[in-house]
């Protein structure tokens, strides 16, 4: 082995210890900034480490690939609002995706270029990276533009689309097997390429945009998958144990959310959960909402002696996180206590609501997770929902017939007073009627959160 090798494998082998390290650091808010400084070091050494690559016989493309990288990455990572990072992740999962099916193609076709005989392991390793890297490439690119609403977010079915994406799917294994007996028939590879970039199609069209926390997850981990398997290909060592990672926790968070929405992968998948509900919650939306002004709102929630501030995805979209935390100052001020209830998949994304807290400076143990602090609200004298609706639906609880029923909620109705900050009358983005919204002890603040926040706090202020 020669000294150029013994360099590359030990970068890799320290680019993976700081990836595991970085990814332990990312369990804990307190530590989490340190976790992606640990990974980002990481993927320099591992990046330095392929750049002393044996193989590598010019470096004009590389830093040329390098180069667009940084220009297109910069302002991703420095100019996208949180509100967008969803939608980010996705296309971000898109490119790498892409980037593990090239390179399973340029394998495949360079091998059969130069008359080589390709081994059946390889084959298979290569078979299963163009499978879920081109499922990957095209299902997230769909994802994305749900989350833009460059689509619609609503479920895009037609009868019998399970079936089809079943036969697809058994049509892709057909020929992921039919290459790894006979890796010389081409014309096999690049169907199931072709195939896979459908049923990536097929398979995230169907899926309503209540459910695209979930499903960019699933991405996260098919793309992981995808780039484990591009490691076995080439023989990196780094892309094998980056990729397990990606794989595994990717698939471990999708578990998570399923969880917390109680629902299955296959409900997820194949449920086609978004679309109208067939009834049955007309009972719990009888009347009429109930609207208050904030001036009102303000002088109870000055003097309230304990208030819970349930953030969702309106809050990140109004950009009002650091009035929140003035709103609360201005409680706390008067001896009220403030706490934050967090659900586990309010927003866009898992933690979406603990980063934008964080943003805005509020202490991480102000943030209670939805387990600990159900059991409080039936103490809470002021519950005040800012952006968030199928979250705190009581309809998850009351009705049956309900898509979301069965799925923990916050228990926001359990509260004495209830404030809601909604921009209008309109379902969220499950398009589901909120019984919340016509419970007698709820009243609704209408208009931007921000500027709703901005007149609290002002009134607040000259109380």
């Amino acid at each position: 082995m020669t000294t150029q090798q013994i360099l590359t494998d030990a970068a890799y082998l320290i680019a993976s210890v700081l990836f595991i390290l970085g990814l332990r650091s990312l369990t804990k808010p307190e530590t989490a900034r340190r976790g992606m400084q640990l990974a980002a070091i990481g993927m320099v050494v591992a990046v330095a480490g392929t750049l002393m690559h044996h193989e590598i016989v010019s470096y004009g493309w590389v830093l040329v690939g390098l180069t667009l990288g940084t220009i297109i990455g910069w302002p991703l990572g420095t100019k996208v609002a949180m509100t967008a990072m969803p939608q980010r992740i996705a296309i971000s999962h898109m490119f790498g995706a892409l980037a593990a099916t090239l390179v399973g193609v340029a394998e495949y076709y360079s091998h059969h270029l130069a008359n080589q005989e390709l081994p059946r392991a390889m084959m298979g390793a290569l078979g299963f990276e163009v499978l879920f890297g081109a499922l990957t490439v095209s299902g997230s690119f769909v994802a994305f533009g749900k989350l833009q609403e460059l689509i619609s977010g609503k479920p895009i079915t037609f009868r019998g689309q399970n079936y089809v994406n079943l036969t697809l799917f058994a049509g892709a294994l057909g020929l992921f097997g039919y290459l790894v007996y006979d890796p010389t028939q081409q014309w096999a590879f690049y169907a199931l390429v072709g195939l896979s970039f459908v049923i990536g199609l097929s398979m995230v069209l169907p899926i309503g945009g209540a459910d695209m926390p979930v499903v960019v997850s699933l991405l996260n981990s098919y793309a992981g998958l995808a780039a484990s398997a591009t490691g076995f290909a080439i023989g990196n060592n780094v892309l094998i144990i980056c990729g397990a990672l990606d794989g595994a926790s990717g698939f471990l968070l999708s578990v998570l959310m399923s969880k917390a929405m109680n629902r299955s992968f296959a409900n997820v998948l194949f449920g086609a959960f978004g679309a109208a509900p067939k009834g049955g919650a007309a009972a719990l939306t009888t009347g009429e909402m109930k609207g208050i002004s904030p001036e009102d709102a303000a002088a109870t929630l000055a003097f309230a002696r304990s208030v819970v501030v349930v953030p969702g995805y309106g809050l990140a979209v109004a950009q009002a996180q650091q009035l929140v935390r003035e709103m609360a100052e201005q409680v706390e001020k008067r001896g009220g206590d403030v706490k934050y209830a967090i659900h586990p998949v309010a927003g866009r994304m898992p933690g979406h609501m603990n980063v934008l807290l964080a943003e805005a400076n509020v202490p991480y143990e102000k943030m209670v997770e939805m387990e600990e602090i159900n059991d409080q609200f039936a103490t809470v004298d002021v519950a005040i929902v800012i952006g968030a609706n199928d979250v705190v639906n009581p309809a998850a609880k009351r009705d049956p017939n309900s898509p979301i029923y069965g799925m923990p909620i916050l228990n926001v109705d359990q509260a004495r007073q209830i404030f809601v900050l909604k921009r209008g009358k309109g379902t969220g983005f499950a398009g589901i009627e909120n019984a919340l919204f016509f419970d007698e002890k709820t009243s609704l603040i209408f208009g931007d959160a921000k500027a709703t926040l901005q007149k609290l706090v002002t009134e607040m202020k000259a109380l």
